[in-house]
């Protein structure tokens, strides 16, 4: 709702134009990004349950660091090269290339099978893996007392 909202804006207001637009493949690659980054969400949940007095504090940092090498801030064309390789492993890197290019040129599907697949290996991999690290720490702050604090 509120990326509607959004996009009606830029439309009404700013001349975004959306008359070629594939929304359907927008959609795709929306909800396949949403999976993808479910693992590293439940990873990242874990930072205030183990560091109570600065774990929020470093889920802000690591969402900047997923915000920068996803091309939010700046494209991954113009990074360094050591900062595309580590681009070329976050989900959002592949999400926004596949809408970006669905809504301003109306690439369909068809044509972004190179996003659509890393993203589909990411969701299985790191879904698995964020319920796997979530559980460890989670025992890992039951036996150590972690859980008993209030912040």
């Amino acid at each position: 709702l509120h990326t509607g909202f959004v996009l009606l804006v830029l439309t009404l207001f700013f001349g975004l134009d959306l008359s070629r637009a594939d929304f359907l493949t927008a959609a795709i690659f929306t909800l396949l990004g949403s999976l993808s980054l479910v693992g590293i969400g439940m990873m990242a949940a874990i930072l205030p349950l183990l560091y109570v007095e600065r774990g929020a504090q470093m889920t802000f940092v690591l969402q900047s660091l997923l915000l920068l090498f996803s091309g939010v801030y700046f494209r991954i064309e113009i990074l360094p090269h050591w900062m595309q390789v580590v681009s070329s492993f976050s989900p959002g890197t592949y999400l926004l290339d596949g809408v970006r290019r669905s809504l301003m040129d109306g690439t369909p599907v068809t044509s972004l099978l190179h996003d659509i697949w890393p993203l589909g290996v990411m969701a299985v991999v790191l879904i698995p893996l964020g319920v796997w690290t979530f559980g460890q720490a989670e025992r890992y702050a039951k036996r150590t007392g972690k859980l008993k604090r209030v912040g």
